[in-house]
């Protein structure tokens, strides 16, 4: 199968969303896919073996023009236009532009003859989403990938807001689920949210999740962190639904209530944390609190890989469809995952309803207690501590991917369903 990818950006130190897709795309490339990766990373990047092109921005239209004044205007005024312009126009200058510009490319690059025309985005962004939206003549090859709930006012609490322009931003997702040939989300809690709301996406949607895409060699530890130790490890950015305040209470206590532990356990947070600086400041000094900004995506992998257990933190909610981007990394280290989130949690589902080590967001006895076993499981065994679940290994590996795409996606591509 030939496939042309149009993805957002391939720029791994730019967003987690980001490192998702080149897994993704990199993995494709060990199934053995014919692939060509049209990119709007802002800047000149290749992937191993595989044929990468950077989309220009047209700098020369008059969107271009328009998107720059708005933003000196806004720096001015600091009064931001755009979203009154969104609620006028549906989507920004910018967003317009670079649509354009990414339908430009893919019309340009028809020569490559796919066999599937694969878009991947990130955030709350889906301009290679928008970019097909313009090219009715490919859509009959189109599968759209949906990383997450959208518009924004149809995430679950407490994610969900409302933006001035959800009216055009509902239409544009209803567009994208009844004229993509196929629809591909990475949990399947998120394809049955995603379809209580726009019916069409029961009857042309695969699950492709997040892959494991993990650098065999591994890299120089940094000095603030100690692999011998009892480690907890949060990695990624903190996003201010997440609210870490049970979790380190819940440390705090175990730390109490097991004297030996203050010389051998260290609870990490490593990533983005500005949602929550007020709190994790107060604990910048405590000997057994690391707290630590940004770090190079392969130095993550590598520490994930040496920590005794790896955390998941999900927001106090009813239900999260969300497979965090870190999940196969975390899968792939073979290490105890501790999960903090919903019961009704994709993370939960994958592991199992039996899973040992979960625990509401706001409970902290009972994470207090997942990670006191946890630790008396790690003192008593530390080179037997393991995760050893096969199965989810397989489930993200390029073997599964190639299956779905052998079957399921080929399958979509021959059938006749009512655009």
């Amino acid at each position: 199968m030939k496939i042309l990818i149009i993805s957002e950006s391939i720029n791994v130190e730019d967003s987690s969303a980001s490192k998702g897709r080149v897994a993704l795309i990199n993995n494709l490339n060990k199934a053995g896919f014919d692939l060509k990766v049209l990119h709007y990373s802002h800047k000149e990047i290749q992937l191993k073996n595989i044929d990468c092109e950077l989309i220009k921005e047209n700098r020369f239209s008059l969107l271009f023009f328009l998107s720059r004044t708005v933003r000196i205007l806004q720096r001015i005024t600091k009064i931001y236009f755009n979203s009154k312009l969104e609620k006028f126009f549906g989507f920004s200058f910018t967003h317009t532009n670079d649509t354009n510009s990414i339908a430009k490319a893919i019309n340009k690059n028809q020569n490559f003859n796919p066999d599937l025309i694969f878009t991947l985005s990130k955030g709350g962004s889906f301009r290679p989403h928008r970019a097909m939206l313009k090219l009715p003549e490919l859509q009959s090859k189109w599968m759209a990938y949906i990383h997450d709930p959208y518009p924004f006012h149809v995430y679950p609490r407490p994610y969900n807001f409302v933006e001035e322009s959800y009216k055009s931003k509902e239409k544009f997702m209803l567009s994208i689920t009844k004229k993509a040939k196929i629809l591909s989300f990475p949990s399947l809690l998120l394809k049955e949210w995603m379809q209580s709301y726009f019916p069409d996406v029961t009857d042309k949607s695969v699950i492709i999740p997040h892959q494991i895409k993990v650098d065999d060699e591994l890299q120089p530890l940094p000095d603030f962190f100690q692999k011998e130790q009892f480690s907890l490890l949060h990695a990624g950015n903190l996003l201010k639904q997440r609210n870490p305040a049970f979790l380190i209470e819940a440390f705090l206590n175990f730390l109490e209530k097991n004297p030996s532990s203050k010389t051998e356990a260290k609870l990490y947070f490593i990533g983005n944390y500005n949602e929550h600086a007020a709190l994790l400041e107060r604990y910048k000094n405590h000997p057994n609190v690391v707290i630590n900004g940004y770090v190079e995506y392969k130095i993550i992998q590598t520490i994930e890989k040496e920590a005794a257990v790896n955390i998941i933190l999900e927001a106090i909610s009813e239900i999260s469809p969300f497979l965090p981007g870190k999940f196969p990394n975390c899968i792939k280290s073979n290490k105890p995952m501790l999960l903090v989130g919903p019961y009704y949690s994709e993370v939960r589902r994958l592991l199992g309803k039996e899973y040992p080590y979960w625990s509401e967001a706001n409970d902290s006895k009972t994470i207090e207690e997942n990670i006191t076993k946890l630790y008396q499981l790690w003192k008593n065994n530390p080179n037997e501590f393991k995760l050893n679940r096969n199965d989810l290994g397989n489930y993200c590996d390029e073997v599964s991917l190639k299956k779905v795409f052998d079957v399921s996606v080929k399958n979509l591509l021959t059938t006749n369903l009512k655009q």
